[in-house]
C-alpha cells in the first residue's frame, strides 16, 4: 500500500508539472507579447501584436486554472501553506491577468486606445514579475513547521534571490513572445522581433548563469542535492545543453528562420523544467515537506487521474486545433497593417 502511495504522488507531481510547463510555455508567449506590447513605436504595430493573440490566449490560461485545482485535490497541504506564505505574488498575479484580459476587450470598442494599450502591457508584466517572485520563492524554501503549516512573514517572498529569478523568468517570456511573433508578422515588424530575441536570448543566459551559480550557494537544500553522486553529472549536463540550445537560437536568428527559433526556445523551457524538477523532488513544499507528506488520499488521487485522463486530451486537441486554424501571418491594411478583427493569411 506505501508502494502505491508514493507512486500516485509522484505521478500527480508529474502531472502537475506539465500542468506549470504547457501553462509557462502558452500563456507565456501571451505575456511576451503583452510586455513588447509596451515598446511598440505605433498603433498599427501593436495592433498587429494583439491581433496575433486574438483567439488563442484564453485557452491558454487554462493550463492554470487547471493546475490550480489539481494541486488543491492531489496535495491540499501544499495547496494551503503555499497560498499561504505567496498570498501577495499570487494576488498580484492575478491582478495583472485580470487587468490585461480587462484591457484587451475595452481596448476593442474604446476610441482613445493609449490607456488600453499601456494597460494590457502593465498587467503582462505584472503577471510575469509575481509568477517569477512566487518560483523564486519555492525555490529557495517555505518556513513551515512541523505540521506544513506557513509560519514565516508574508513578505518573505520578496528579497534578491526571488527578484533574480522574476527578472529572468520576464526575459524568457520576451524571448518566447519574440519568437512567437516572428513567426506571426512579416517586413519591418519581424526585423524589429528578430532584433528582441536576440537581445532577450542573451539577457535569459545571463540571468540563467547567475541563477544556476547562486543556486548551490544560497540554497542549502539544493547544494546537498546538486553535488550528490550520481546526480551532479545530469546536473552537469543540464547547463551544458541549455548553453548549446542559444547558441543554435542564435544562430537560427541569424539566419532569418522563422520556425525554429520558436522550436529552440520551447525546447530551453522544457529543458529549464527538468532541470527545476528535478531540483526540488521529492518536495513539494522545499525543503521540508515531500509529495509523499502533503498528498491526498489515495482513493482521491485514483478518482481525480481518471477525470484527468479524459480531460488532458481534450484540452490538448482543443489547444492544437485552435492554433492549426489560426496558423499563419496576422494580416494588414497598409505598412505595419492596421488590423481590423482577426484576418489570417492561413496556409490551408
Amino acid at each position: 500500500m506505501e508502494n502505491l502511495e508514493h507512486f500516485l504522488a509522484q505521478v500527480w507531481f508529474v502531472i502537475l508539472a506539465l500542468f506549470l510547463f504547457l501553462y509557462v510555455m502558452l500563456d507565456g508567449f501571451d505575456l511576451g507579447v503583452g510586455i513588447l506590447s509596451l515598446t511598440s513605436s505605433n498603433d498599427d504595430r501593436r495592433d498587429i501584436l494583439m491581433t496575433s493573440l486574438g483567439n488563442i490566449w484564453d485557452a491558454n490560461e487554462t493550463w492554470l486554472v487547471l493546475m490550480g485545482g489539481a494541486l488543491f485535490g492531489a496535495f491540499p497541504l501544499a495547496y494551503g501553506t503555499i497560498l499561504n506564505a505567496l498570498y501577495i505574488p499570487i494576488f498580484g498575479m492575478i491582478f495583472g491577468l485580470i487587468f490585461r484580459a480587462v484591457a484587451f476587450e475595452f481596448r476593442e470598442h474604446s476610441t482613445n486606445k493609449v490607456f488600453w494599450n499601456v494597460a494590457f502591457g502593465v498587467g503582462s508584466f505584472m503577471a510575469a514579475l509575481f509568477q517569477g517572485f512566487a518560483l523564486g520563492t519555492i525555490l529557495e524554501g517555505i518556513k513551515v513547521d512541523e505540521a506544513g503549516h506557513f509560519i514565516g512573514s508574508m513578505w518573505d517572498w520578496l528579497d534578491w534571490r526571488s527578484l533574480l529569478v522574476a527578472l529572468t523568468l520576464i526575459q524568457g517570456y520576451v524571448l518566447i513572445g519574440s519568437t512567437y511573433l516572428i513567426l506571426k508578422t512579416e517586413g519591418e515588424l519581424q526585423t524589429s522581433h528578430y532584433r528582441t530575441a536576440k537581445i532577450a536570448a542573451w539577457t535569459t543566459l545571463v540571468g540563467a548563469i547567475l541563477i544556476t551559480i547562486a543556486t548551490p550557494v544560497v540554497y542549502e537544500n539544493a547544494r546537498a542535492k546538486l553535488f550528490h553522486q550520481p546526480e551532479v553529472y545530469l546536473f552537469s549536463i543540464i547547463p551544458v545543453l541549455g548553453v548549446l540550445l542559444i547558441w543554435l537560437l542564435i544562430q537560427s536568428l541569424n539566419r532569418k528562420a522563422e520556425t525554429t527559433p520558436l522550436v529552440w526556445t520551447v525546447l530551453l523551457f522544457l529543458l529549464t523544467f527538468v532541470g527545476l524538477g528535478l531540483v526540488v523532488f521529492p518536495y513539494i513544499i522545499p525543503p521540508g515537506i515531500t509529495i509523499y507528506q502533503a498528498a491526498a488520499a489515495p482513493s482521491a488521487l485514483v478518482f481525480m487521474i481518471i477525470f484527468i485522463g479524459f480531460l488532458i486530451p481534450i484540452m490538448l486537441f482543443y489547444n492544437i486545433y485552435n492554433y492549426i486554424v489560426f496558423r499563419g501571418k496576422v494580416a494588414g491594411t497598409h505598412q505595419y497593417g492596421s488590423v481590423k478583427g482577426e484576418r489570417e493569411k492561413g496556409k490551408g
